[in-house]
């Protein structure tokens, strides 16, 4: 993806609001052997942009004074109730360099698992993304992860998958993470599940009401054979 952004002389909280108030949103570009380099970008460009997934998974070209440059997207700021970005970060890429991204993980295929399919099972999907090593022409979009096999009882882990040529996990904790787990479908659960369905369901009020009279008739039955209480 590429992006325009233009530098900016002033820096602090009062230039930044004023470049807000024009439209546009400050940020900043580091890394690499360059210096860090002040940026302004068109807010309505840069909102539509972060609403794609390639903007924040994959290496973006940036346009700056006139030469493009390798970057990515390491930090984005937002404004607690507004639509507004207030502030975003990059980072310069270097082709013989290793990068630490986040890739997102798109899950397909587990409504045709035996665990969903034959067991009525449910895939709880754990982790949505995932931390990843590699140069930057190996960096993917997102990982994908075939969820064909799933079986009741069993999860699946991060050492269970195949990642893209080139691509590293990173262990933050767990060595070997959880990606989905399943989970089946309790008897008691759709138990109630029917219970509050019948209570739920409108009532007939001719069915009511025979009902009704069925039970006032059996309770007459009941009294009349009870012996007569002695005086």
């Amino acid at each position: 993806m590429k992006f325009v952004a233009f530098e900016r002389a002033k820096q602090g909280t009062g230039a930044s609001r004023r470049l807000r108030i024009t439209g546009r949103t400050p940020g900043i570009v580091y890394g690499g052997t360059g210096e860090p380099t002040l940026i302004e970008i068109d807010h309505n460009a840069l909102f539509h942009a972060i609403k794609k997934e390639a903007f924040h998974a994959s290496v973006l070209e940036m346009e700056l004074g006139g030469k493009e440059q390798k970057v990515l997207l390491r930090d984005l700021q937002m404004h607690p109730y507004k639509q507004q970005i207030l502030h975003i970060d990059f980072q310069r890429v270097e082709a013989r360099t290793r990068m630490t991204v986040k890739v997102p993980l798109h899950y397909s295929g587990e409504e045709e698992s035996p665990a969903v399919k034959a067991d009525a099972c449910i895939a709880n999907h754990v982790l949505t993304e995932l931390t990843v090593s590699c140069f930057p022409a190996d960096i993917p979009e997102f990982i994908a992860v075939d969820l064909s096999g799933l079986s009741k009882g069993k999860s699946l882990h991060v050492k269970d998958i195949t990642l893209p040529k080139g691509v590293k996990f990173v262990v933050k904790g767990q060595e070997n993470p959880v990606l989905v787990s399943v989970s089946s479908v309790s008897a008691e659960a759709e138990a109630d599940a029917a219970a509050a369905a019948a209570a739920a369901a409108p009532v007939d009020p001719k069915a009511a009401k025979a009902a009704a009279a069925k039970d006032a008739k059996a309770n007459a039955a009941k009294d009349a054979a009870k012996p007569a209480a002695k005086k």
